[in-house]
């Protein structure tokens, strides 16, 4: 019994150690992601507006032109995000040495000819096949675990200065770069390819269970893990060409503040008084895309919050993919709005998604002083004047 446990502990301890840091790789990556797709947004939209010769489908061969410039910014973002994903994963596992290793794995599975070449050689055929994000994420990890065994190796005093900066770097690529190219970079280059066509051709049925799964998942944890992989897996789309789980992630994240403080408007007194102050903040944050203003909430009643907020998110998340929604944008709230193929289907998602919380809410929460009086954990009283 003793012996399940402590394996459970060890089990345990490294799916957290594994997931803090993928967040690691993300918040690094987040950045990039947002100068790549702003960038590509506003190139794209200068070109649809007409402001400059071309339009968004030729907007990459009018060169010199300024949509062309912005579209080429945004395009080395988009690019270089994945890569810097799996670097920084690699650097959260084995600091310094893993960086370059697990940045060059991860670029090299981007490389369409390189996947097609391996392929060949193992009678796969990958057909200009790319990785994407699923790539460096197995990529990073990999070069995190091998430069990090490097690292803790005994080696003579005279070599340890050439270990961070050159013997770790090189070996790990050396070592990992037939793995991945031969042995596991087609076959998720073909996965990777599979989920990208499978997402282009989603109608119907399956447009809306994605949405409302990419939306509640948005919400549950607002800003957590849980946040972050849907989050990763629709900006990592969006360098694909598919920006429709793009508005499902953004409409599912902004709904959350923006429907409690719906609710909170709505009936103040199934609220502590200082909750309205959260309100009014509560609707910029989630304007700005910013989900963790739905925390305070959740932090004061978390059983009542998060179904309200899951089920909102879920519901404007679905309606955004089954309407064929689009944004090309990774952040930015309604400040990027203007970039949708549907501005107006876009705010009326949100819309939507914001009462079915602010319903949800108002239903499954009693008066604010019933609760206390009840002795409600999630209610704190407020001191008498």
């Amino acid at each position: 019994m003793a012996s399940s446990d402590k394996a459970e502990s060890v089990l345990r301890a490294h799916v957290t150690s594994v997931k803090e840091d993928l967040m690691t790789g993300v918040s690094f990556m987040i950045p990039f992601v947002t100068i790549g797709g702003i960038f590509m947004a506003i190139g794209f939209g200068l070109s649809e507006f007409g402001m400059f010769p071309g339009s968004t489908e030729t907007v990459f061969s009018e060169t010199g032109s300024l949509p062309w410039y912005f579209a080429q910014i945004g395009n080395l973002g988009l690019t270089v995000m994945i890569p810097i994903l799996g670097g920084y994963i690699a650097y959260a596992i084995a600091d310094k040495p893993g960086l370059a290793p697990g940045f060059m794995l991860s670029y090299i599975l981007q490389q369409g000819m390189l996947i097609d070449a391996a392929g060949a050689a193992v009678n796969l055929n990958a057909d200009g096949a790319t990785a994407g994000f699923l790539g460096a994420i197995v990529a990073g990890l990999l070069a995190g675990y091998v430069a990090r065994f490097l690292k803790n190796l005994d080696v003579p005093a005279f070599i340890e200065p050439m270990m961070p900066v050159l013997i770790i770097p090189v070996l790990t690529t050396l070592v990992l770069a037939p793995v991945m190219l031969f042995v596991l970079g087609v076959p998720i280059a073909l996965a990777n390819e599979s989920l990208t066509g499978f997402l282009e051709s989603m109608r119907g049925g399956q447009a809306l269970i994605v949405g409302a799964i990419l939306g509640g998942m948005m919400a549950f944890d607002m800003g957590g893990p849980v946040n972050k992989v849907a989050y990763v897996f629709a900006t990592g789309l969006i360098g694909e060409g598919v920006t429709g789980p793009m508005a499902a992630v953004m409409i599912g994240g902004m709904i959350p503040p923006i429907g409690l403080a719906i609710s909170n408007f709505i009936s103040p007194h199934k609220y502590a008084a200082e909750m309205y102050e959260n309100a009014k903040s509560g609707l910029v944050l989630g304007f700005s895309f910013i989900t963790e203003g739905a925390i305070p909430y959740a932090a004061a009643d978390p059983i009542r919050v998060i179904p309200s907020i899951v089920a909102g998110s879920a519901v404007g998340g679905a309606a955004a993919m089954t309407l064929d929604v689009t944004m090309p944008a990774p952040h930015g709230g309604i400040f990027v709005i203007p970039l949708s193929n549907s501005p107006f289907m876009f705010l009326a998602c949100i819309l939507l998604g914001s009462l079915v919380t602010a319903a949800v809410a108002l239903l499954l929460k009693p008066d604010f002083e019933d609760r206390v009086e009840a002795g409600d954990a999630g209610a704190t009283p407020q001191a008498d004047d």
